[in-house]
């Protein structure tokens, strides 16, 4: 096989597995968007199963859910114009789409570049699929309940001491929420990229400790810049979490090497 046909072939490989994550994405986002979670009590337990109702539809369900459990006291939830709404809801169920989606398009990266990989990568990468996804999950469940929280209130008591009447609008609430969630769902994954790039033999677990200052100063400025504040004081509510996790990353790799070599 020539050069050029490589290229094509790779190409092609490439194209069919975005394809397949693009269908996956959308076939669970058009789900959330078409149809309602009606309860049912089955033996005390509560279950839910799907009704269509477009309208009323899952991603709005999500959307009132945050509302009641993000939006501050006395800040008024607003759509400004037409069809914001609508839109709030597409990105809340493309979220969701995501999320729900991570086996497949983990599996669809993994079997991408599985062909560069040497055998001992192929099992590393085999190996973090499941925590990925667990770390991905857990990352958006720590940021809806402690951190958007807390910077939403943080950040509209301003207006309140001011004494104004402040309303938020649809789109710049669902986009702050989201921001935030994708930006813990990707840096939970920060031990497992370290414990990849270690286990493949890329560098060994010295490397890591060596480097501790410079991922600091990394991790503080990446806080930083996704946060929409000037105060120093949200950044630290991704910086401290994303530290952490290096440090524990760092712990275990170096546990893991010891133990190598103890063997």
């Amino acid at each position: 096989m020539s050069e050029i046909q490589e290229i094509n072939y790779h190409l092609n490989e490439l194209r069919k597995s975005i394809l397949r994550i693009v269908i996956a994405v959308g076939i669970i986002s058009m789900f959330l968007l078409t149809f309602h979670a009606e309860p049912v009590q089955i033996s005390g337990i509560q279950l839910y199963y799907p009704v269509l109702e477009p309208l009323d539809n899952m991603a709005a369900q999500i959307t009132n859910h945050m509302r009641e459990n993000l939006v501050p006291k006395d800040v008024e939830l607003i759509q400004t114009a037409p069809g914001q709404a609508f839109f709030a809801q597409v990105y809340i169920a493309a979220l969701a789409g995501i999320a729900l989606s991570m086996p497949i398009i983990i599996k669809e990266l993994v079997g991408f570049i599985k062909p560069a990989l040497k055998e001992k990568e192929i099992k590393v990468s085999r190996s973090i699929s499941l925590p990925a996804l667990g770390l991905f999950v857990a990352g958006c469940v720590f940021s809806y309940l402690y951190v958007i929280p807390y910077i939403l209130d943080f950040l509209y008591r301003y207006g309140e001491s001011a004494g104004l009447v402040t309303f938020l609008n649809i789109m710049d609430f669902v986009t702050f929420v989201l921001q935030f969630l994708l930006a813990f769902g990707i840096s939970f994954q920060l031990p497992l990229v370290m414990y990849a790039v270690s286990s493949a033999g890329i560098v060994d677990a010295r490397f890591w400790r060596n480097n501790i200052r410079y991922a600091i100063v990394a991790i503080v400025i990446f806080g930083a810049v996704i946060t929409p504040d000037g105060s120093g004081v949200t950044m630290w509510f991704i910086a401290g979490p994303m530290i952490a996790l290096y440090i524990t990353g760092m712990a275990v790799i170096e546990r893991k090497e010891r133990k190598r070599l103890n063997t």
